[in-house]
């Protein structure tokens, strides 16, 4: 009987608590006391003598200090704040145990990674303000007598970002980092080549960054208006910026997957290299329209030497274990009307252009797999017969993973209708243009991204759940702030909190807190106030 009680006594304080604690994702479970504990003038946190746990609590201080003005010091061992080694298995490598009572705050995980998220929970314990990149006077900087115990539901949790259509600076792409580890999120998928810009430098192909990363204009309006500005447009990452932001990202436990688009998508880099194309003697140039071109990769030795090429400096640069090569939206028309591509199709008993799309992708996964790296590809990559070791990214519904999971193959989910931030999310004459579709914030958090028709073994090749960012219509880095978050902040929390943990009404209201946060990290956020550009107006501003 008084196990019961002290099982229901919990459960009250559980449901209780999360009225209270607005921390975003939602923690697993949750314990709070009256009071809390208040920093030191002087406050030290306390970590073990490893270099990744230090560096945890390093960053810690820096953002202490930036916003109390305060000095914050780090030590080996035990402090104010003390972040410890556990031995509780079941925490696992990302998971986490905070503390908080009178004589301090503990977090404790088994690995550094998962320290950092239970910092991640302790910075949002704290008023607001602790976002500041200057010191805030007048504030009591307290965090609530707590016990969190936080664990994620989904081994991956990502948010993928279009840089071909739109270049982006190296320090916004840091701070959209930024903004994926404050939500718990642990890959960031980098789109780096497409029909409308090559971004990534490869040496071996310098005409990649010399012609492939330029374009002679853009479409402006509405993709049926077909009208353009007029104005060339160009940008690239060099190798040494790759690494900087890999380094970045790393620091934050943030995985960088690389996207390379194959076969289709390939214009920009025929425009440099139009032997790698079904007519070499055409004049390719980079695309300038949105939307699907039939210039395609001839599959010739040249051109899988030429990929393969480019993919060895890829995965020279990148450690991720994933290495995308797109695979989606790939027209055969070329392959159809060619009698070299019908050759390989009757050579190598292939069932028709599906079954050469796969002939290629085959290819390619056995060379990314020769590497000690594994291939992720959209779910076209399942025309014609899949590879063997590729893991499955499903945008076109749903029925793409769940074909890839019974056949025990790995699963990202990112249906385009709960996952695509290009989409409008309020009525579309009170928005800035984007692409079309709907995808509210509500929509967006009500995704469950297991399907209900995979049996428990297949479902465990959901590996998680991932928002997508095109940038055909987002020109600048508060566009694409703008048309991401919050709808990403709700699928952090897809991708984090248990099924039965997610509520769309409690999640609104610690929302309403989380926007505060956002306020001093200077996102510019639907739902901010903005002017007639649809950029945040500042209070300095106004």
């Amino acid at each position: 009987m008084k196990r019961f009680l002290f099982g229901l006594i919990c459960c009250v304080l559980v449901h209780s608590a999360m009225a209270q604690i607005n921390v975003i994702p939602k923690p697993t479970q949750v314990l709070t006391a009256k009071g809390a504990w208040t920093l030191k003038a002087k406050t030290k946190i306390g970590a073990p003598a490893d270099a990744k746990w230090s560096h945890v609590a390093e960053m810690l201080a820096a953002q202490l200090g930036k916003a109390t003005g305060q000095p914050v010091s780090t030590a080996k061992g035990k402090g104010d704040i003390t972040l410890a080694v556990s031995s509780d298995a079941s925490l696992g490598e990302e998971g986490y145990r905070l503390l908080s009572t009178p004589k301090g705050v503990t977090i404790q995980a088994q690995t550094a990674k998962g320290a950092f998220y239970g910092v991640q929970t302790l910075l949002q314990l704290l008023p607001a303000e602790v976002f500041s990149e200057t010191p805030v006077a007048g504030v009591k900087w307290t965090v609530p007598y707590v016990t969190i115990k936080d664990v994620p539901r989904y081994a991956y949790r990502g948010l993928m970002l279009d840089v071909c259509r739109h270049f982006m600076p190296i320090e916004f792409v840091k701070k959209y980092i930024d903004l994926i580890a404050l939500h718990k999120q642990n890959q960031f998928h980098w789109h780096l080549t497409d029909d409308q810009g090559w971004r990534i430098e490869i040496k071996k192909y310098p005409e990649l960054k010399t012609i492939s990363s330029k374009r002679k204009e853009t479409m402006k309006g509405h993709y049926g208006d077909h009208k353009y500005d007029g104005k060339p447009y160009e940008g690239f990452y060099t190798q040494d910026e790759i690494k900087e932001v890999i380094k970045y990202a790393e620091d934050r436990f943030v995985n960088v997957i690389p996207e390379i688009e194959m076969p289709g998508h390939a214009l920009a880099a025929l425009a440099a290299y139009p032997q790698l194309g079904n007519n070499p003697d055409k004049i390719y140039e980079v695309g300038t329209k949105w939307g699907v071109y039939d210039d395609v990769f001839m599959p010739r030795e040249e051109t899988f030497k030429f990929l393969e090429d480019v993919l060895t400096e890829v995965i020279d640069l990148f450690p991720s274990k994933y290495i995308h090569i797109g695979g989606d939206e790939c027209p055969k028309i070329q392959w159809k009307e060619s009698r070299f591509a019908q050759g390989i199709i009757q050579k190598e008993g292939l069932k028709d252009e599906h079954g050469l799309q796969s002939y290629v992708i085959k290819r390619i996964d056995k060379f990314i797999t020769a590497k000690g790296r594994r291939m992720i590809g959209w779910d076209e990559i399942l025309e014609g017969g899949l590879s063997p070791n590729a893991t499955v990214m499903s945008w076109r519904g749903i029925e793409g993973g769940i074909a890839a999971a019974k056949e025990r193959h790995d699963v990202i989910m990112t249906p385009g209708n709960f996952c695509y931030l290009d989409h409008y999310q309020a009525e579309a004459k009170t928005q800035p243009i984007a692409i079309g579709g709907f995808t509210d914030l509500a929509e967006s958090y009500s995704y469950e991204p297991t399907p209900a028709e995979l049996s428990a073994d297949e479902a465990k090749h959901i590996l998680g759940v991932q928002g997508n960012v095109w940038t055909e219509y987002m020109k600048t880095p508060a566009y694409v702030q703008y048309m991401v978050w919050p709808r990403a902040t709700a699928l952090a929390e897809v991708g984090w909190t248990s099924k039965e943990g997610k509520n769309f009404e409690d999640f609104s209201k610690r929302m309403e807190i989380h926007k505060k946060r956002l306020d001093f990290l200077g996102v510019n956020y639907f739902g901010a106030p903005i002017n007639g550009k649809f950029e945040y107006v500042w209070p300095e501003k106004k």
